[in-house]
């Protein structure tokens, strides 16, 4: 497959620069999860379950082979492999009862996408210590039935190919600042990897949102052009720009309250009184009562990862059952 940059993946068409900008706004719905999919994540807690477990085994199989193999999976790797997941669930139905399928779907998708890095990738590596193993024609036919649901569209647009592009719109001068945004940026893209109500917006949107929410943390006193230029744009639809931008700033909210309640529940050599005065300047029983309301909306989460539905019918289950672990 042919290396492409994950931040400017139409190369191909630099000699066309006046209708390169068109075309990625064009095709960007193209590289989405189909809305049924995103049905199913609302209604389904199957697919939510599998999706997260999806995802936590990539990023673990990726640090892993960072940490055990030497193998070079910069962060752009996992993103474009959760990419091709959900686009490919998202048109191919998961069968239950069959706990092989995500970690087979886990394998081939982030084979491809080191293939399409190029970047060297040995599946052999990640199956040492599993109850079962693939061999690699079975990865390849998994490869080929994602092949296939995508349409070989394995170039994909995501909120990191317009980055460049929404940063063009208002120019900053000093480098420094321009790389900081740049990267809060992509953190926070990131960061909404795994927020199944973001998913709904087009990388776009998601591009700009992120841009917004970093200019307004990093130098608030710009933030009013910032938000002028990106609001100015012709592609940009100012009502989705807002409820993105509003559900990405709850999400990093929501994370940085969710790493304060984990950091206080992991102290177990501070007292309560230390470990608020730290956290927050609030009375000690609003903080309290925060808290509180912290862990049981997190223990509620936790039951409802637990919900298995049975939502798949038995004629979509063919297609992937042909492909068999052994072990």
């Amino acid at each position: 497959m042919e290396y492409f940059d994950l931040e400017d993946p139409f190369t191909s068409l630099k000699e066309h620069q006046s209708d390169t900008i068109s075309a990625l706004f064009s095709s960007e719905s193209d590289h989405m999860p189909s809305q049924n999919y995103l049905q199913c994540l609302k209604t389904s807690d199957f697919y939510v379950s599998f999706r997260q477990e999806a995802i936590s085994l990539i990023l673990q199989l990726v640090l892993v082979g960072q940490a055990q193999y030497s193998c070079n999976l910069d962060p752009y790797t996992p993103y474009l492999a959760v990419n091709y997941m959900d686009r490919f669930i998202s048109r191919q139905d998961i069968p239950q009862g069959n706990p092989w399928v995500l970690r087979l779907l886990v394998i081939a998708c982030i084979s491809l996408a080191a293939k399409m890095k190029e970047i060297h990738f040995s599946s052999s590596n990640f199956q040492r210590e599993e109850g079962f193993i693939f061999d690699a024609p079975a990865i390849q036919r998994m490869e080929l039935l994602i092949l296939d649901a995508l349409n070989w569209r394995m170039r994909s647009v995501t909120p990191f190919s317009f980055i460049c592009f929404f940063m063009s719109l208002f120019e900053l001068k000093d480098p420094p600042l321009t790389q900081a945004l740049k990267d809060r940026a992509s953190n926070i893209i990131f960061q909404a990897h795994g927020e199944i109500n973001l998913l709904e917006f087009k990388p776009s949107i998601l591009a700009a949102s992120a841009l917004l929410l970093a200019s307004h943390e990093l130098f608030p006193l710009q933030f009013p052009s910032v938000e002028t230029s990106i609001l100015s744009c012709e592609y940009v639809n100012k009502e989705s720009l807002l409820k993105c931008f509003n559900a990405t700033q709850d999400m990093v909210v929501n994370q940085i309250s969710e790493s304060i309640v984990d950091t206080v529940s992991s102290s177990s050599t501070r007292t309560p009184l230390s470990v608020l005065d730290c956290h927050c300047t609030k009375a000690e029983s609003e903080s309290t009562t925060s808290t509180m309301g912290a862990t049981a909306m997190a223990e509620k989460r936790e039951i409802k990862r637990r919900k298995l539905n049975d939502f798949c019918s038995e004629s979509t289950r063919v297609q992937i059952s042909q492909i068999q672990p052994f072990g």
